[in-house]
């Protein structure tokens, strides 16, 4: 059994990803091509994000009018403005959308995120 597998093993090396999968049963590339389109839905985090739109933190801080440095720090962060957010993902040529589910209300989108400044000057109670 053991020599199987490593026969196995040596007739996919020297082979490219494509070519292996390529050779694989019809059932199994459908399962892959379903598991890669699963992943990379889940984009986890901003620098995957900039990285699947192909776009360096220098060309996100030119989009945004900042410096380099200010991308990698908004990379970093698990917490900020959607505001920030919504400038980012356009930055990187993309739309924010919010996706809430409620009972009774089904799937909700919120769009126009952090596209309202509010002064909180102007409705203080006098």
């Amino acid at each position: 059994m053991a020599t199987a597998k490593l026969q196995q093993h040596a007739r996919v090396l020297g082979h490219t990803l494509d070519e292996v999968i390529a050779a694989m049963p019809a059932e199994s590339q459908a399962r892959i091509a379903r598991q890669t389109a699963q992943l990379q839905a889940e984009v986890e985090g901003l620098k995957a994000l900039r990285k699947l739109a192909q776009r360096s933190q220098e060309q996100i801080a030119q989009s945004l009018g900042v410096k380099q440095p200010a991308v990698a720090k908004i990379e970093r962060q698990t917490d900020f403005y959607l505001s920030t957010l919504r400038r980012f993902v356009e930055a990187a040529g993309g739309t924010l959308e919010l996706r809430v589910e409620l009972p009774g209300y089904g799937v909700l989108r919120l769009t126009n995120l952090g596209e309202l400044t509010v002064n909180l000057a102007d409705h203080a109670a006098v």
